[in-house]
């Protein structure tokens, strides 16, 4: 029997669950739908835009009765951009669902026995937490139903968030919530900048234009970095542009530019040019300095990040006679937080940056019983 169809609308769904993907979840007996814009305990109508053999997706076309755990996003982007999918959401509820995730996926896909689980440990920000963001330009924006009524056109420029799904539409954002606020006058800055002087913003279809894209990174010592990609190596408007975000942003520690001519965004393999200041920017966890260089990776909500090696080293049950690995080291942060603990810690990762980034980390911080292995960099920083 077949349980909806394409382009239906199905009243009065009680939704029950939350998905991965920011995605609530539905049941008809036995079939999934899978609801947009839904909160577990809402009651909703919702439009059928996609039918599978076991699942349909939907999104929320009117809601019946709230969830007691709906909350009003507080993001004027919340269902457009692709980042936050939850904000409509109490967090304590957001929590809820994802140990329920996590443990979902260990226990009926991994087939793993799980003991009792302690609570997620909440966030004490659920704003302004990210010490990194990446944005995009495009010469073609995304525009909503109500802009286009209101006579906007896509071919406006824009800087900020793919929506979900396309790579070639992009979000013009005004003002995000994920990092601190002077994220938000950069980046607009930036935009306005590059409007009044006409620099070409990037066509992702005939791989033309000069901005690609902006990172963003941010330190609890108040340290920023700003790389500035471009697609093609102009020098008279890179300039003009990094000298305006220099007299702009005294708070600016470390700006850098990028000249990325492939089809794809990754810089991994780019060379990243220093133009004021500090190649990197320092962080600071319990005493210990890290540097953070453009490609290095480093945990994006530093609080939490502090929050998550003492516990992980507290369930190591280091004893000083231990030989510890630490995968995907980074810039060697987790290596060096629990190296006082621990005989000797080896860091591994394949980005030789970070690598570079981890050995003088460990020199800076006087920690001598580390070893930092990549493709090239392979020995300790005291040999």
């Amino acid at each position: 029997m077949e349980k909806v169809k394409k382009g239906e609308i199905v009243e009065n769904l009680s939704i029950t669950d939350a998905g991965a993907e920011g995605n609530a979840m539905a049941r008809l007996d036995n079939y999934v739908v899978f609801a947009e814009g839904a909160v577990p305990g809402d009651n909703v109508d919702v439009l059928i835009f996609r039918k599978r053999k076991n699942y349909a997706e939907g999104r929320v076309v009117k809601i019946n009765q709230p969830s007691p755990n709906r909350v009003e996003p507080f993001c004027t982007y919340f269902g457009m951009c692709g980042g936050c999918k939850w904000q409509h959401m109490d967090y304590p509820t957001q929590i809820h669902y994802k140990q329920k995730h996590v443990e979902d996926v260990l226990q009926r896909v991994a087939k793993v026995a799980l003991p009792v689980c302690t609570p997620i440990l909440g966030s004490s920000q659920q704003r302004y937490y990210r010490n990194k963001l990446e944005f995009s330009f495009s010469n073609k924006s995304w525009i909503s139903r109500e802009d286009m009524e209101k006579g906007l056109s896509a071919d406006m420029p824009a800087l900020g968030f793919h929506v979900p799904g396309r790579f070639d539409k992009i979000l013009n954002i005004e003002e995000c919530f994920l990092q601190e606020d002077l994220s938000n006058q950069i980046r607009n800055e930036v935009r306005s900048f590059a409007l009044a002087n006409n620099l070409e913003f990037f066509d992702p279809y005939a791989q033309t234009g000069l901005l690609r894209n902006i990172i963003l990174r941010s330190t609890s010592t108040g340290e920023w970095m700003v790389v500035v990609v471009f697609k093609e190596n102009k020098s008279d408007e890179i300039n003009a542009l990094l000298k305006h975000l220099l007299n702009k942003f005294p708070a600016i520690t470390s700006l850098q530019y990028v000249i990325n001519s492939k089809r794809n965004d990754t810089i991994s393999d780019q060379e990243v040019l220093p133009f004021y200041g500090r190649n990197y920017i320092l962080e600071s966890m319990e005493g210990l300095s890290f540097r953070i260089s453009a490609k290095s990776f480093y945990q994006t909500n530093s609080l939490q990040a502090y929050e998550l090696y003492k516990i992980a080293r507290e369930y190591a049950g280091l004893t000083g006679k231990e030989n510890v690995y630490d995968l995907y080291t980074g810039t060697g942060t987790i290596a060096s937080f629990v190296a006082s603990k621990a005989k000797h810690v080896t860091g591994i990762d394949y980005i030789e940056d970070a690598i570079l980034d981890a050995r003088q980390n460990a020199i800076d911080n006087k920690i001598s019983n580390v070893t930092f292995l990549g493709r090239r960099y392979q020995r300790n920083p005291y040999d």
